[in-house]
């Protein structure tokens, strides 16, 4: 099998798509291509894992100004034609677009070609690549329910999530319990800075915190802190997260498709605060629809003060029962087939060529 899979831009979008990628090598025996751009992390990730990286140039159309916008759409016809290149050379049997600039031309390109196409989308509310193809792609992969709407022949397959995760055995609850924070692999200055403004909060409940910050603003977090004599576990980075998640009670995050999918596979109670620019608002949304099936606490960036996190967290950590509630209803929403049934539609789409 010879599979390409275009798109990319950030974590969210590249992860899930190395992680079917390496399904597709290992159980397929497929020879996959990446493209993408040379503004986005799998410029870095990719070739680390192994795969053949193509650049193509394409930038934004939402929330850019309107002489980006004007480059953009000159951009999207020369990046259209070089996927329909790189096609005619590699000849795929099947496309896969993530998501991300390279996503929205490689997949025109490909059903130009008349190339099966299968579109992935991790969050509620597609991007703005899987929009514009939504309804001319061959098939879909999804992480909700109601995102099936949006495609034609779509599938609820959840987002492909290290298996690490799903096997985090269930925790005793011990009081005063036990908060993970992270704001992603950069830190959330807002989450840092908040959780700083709560500690007298954190020391009158006593509980155990271990809050990654990023590099930033790691030196700031970690002295806040000591100063005010609370014993917390800070870190620039955690590199082992499946550890830190079975070590935890309760979660304090982002809300990106990534990180809703292991929330929801280590069957953890979480605390959302979306990142409020995020493309489509799409974090938001995640957030929405992991709190209505009773998972998860969501709280706007805007609302969100030292008070409120406060009593959020003291109400949960009270209350054992609702933890193991939460936590139930969130493995109620994971997938851990996910990759293996992305796998399954990729060779069927691609038997069809």
């Amino acid at each position: 099998m010879r599979a390409a899979i275009v798109g990319g831009g950030t974590g969210g979008h590249v992860i899930p798509a190395l992680a079917i990628a390496r399904e597709l090598r290992e159980r397929y025996s497929a020879e996959t291509i990446f493209i993408g751009t040379s503004r986005g992390i799998e410029t870095r990730l990719v070739p680390q894992a192994g795969f053949p990286l193509h650049l193509v140039q394409v930038g934004q159309l939402k929330n850019v100004s309107l002489t980006r916008r004007a480059r953009t759409l000159t951009d999207i016809p020369r990046a259209v034609f070089a996927c329909r290149n790189l096609f005619a050379g590699f000849r795929p049997q099947v496309v896969i677009g993530v998501g991300g600039y390279a996503s929205g031309p490689g997949m025109l390109a490909a059903i130009l070609m008349r190339i099966p196409t299968l579109a992935f989308e991790p969050n509620l509310v597609p991007g703005f690549a899987n929009r514009m193809v939504a309804r001319l792609v061959s098939a879909a992969a999804v992480h909700f329910e109601e995102t099936k709407r949006f495609f034609r022949s779509a599938v609820v397959t959840g987002v492909p999530v290290r298996q690490e995760f799903f096997r985090i055995p269930e925790r005793p609850f011990t009081p005063p319990g036990s908060l993970l924070v992270f704001g992603g692999s950069q830190g959330a200055r807002v989450l840092n800075q908040t959780m700083i403004d709560s500690i007298p909060k954190w020391k009158e409940l006593g509980i155990h915190i271990r809050h990654q910050t990023g590099e930033r603003d790691f030196d700031k977090v970690d002295s806040a802190y000591k100063q005010d004599g609370f014993s917390a576990q800070v870190s620039r980075f955690i590199d082992d997260m499946p550890s830190a998640f079975a070590e935890a009670d309760l979660v304090l995050c982002r809300s990106g498709a990534s990180t809703v999918g292991e929330i929801t596979a280590a069957g953890k109670p979480a605390i959302f605060v979306p990142f409020p620019f995020a493309a489509d608002d799409h974090q938001r949304k995640n957030a929405e629809a992991v709190e209505k099936a009773g998972a998860a606490r969501l709280i706007p960036e805007s609302e969100l003060t030292p008070e409120r996190l406060g009593n959020a967290v003291a109400d949960l950590l009270r209350n054992p029962s609702m933890l193991n509630q939460m936590s139930a209803k969130a493995r109620t929403l994971s997938h851990p087939e996910a990759v293996q049934e992305i796998g399954r539609m990729v060779a069927e789409l691609a038997n069809r060529r």
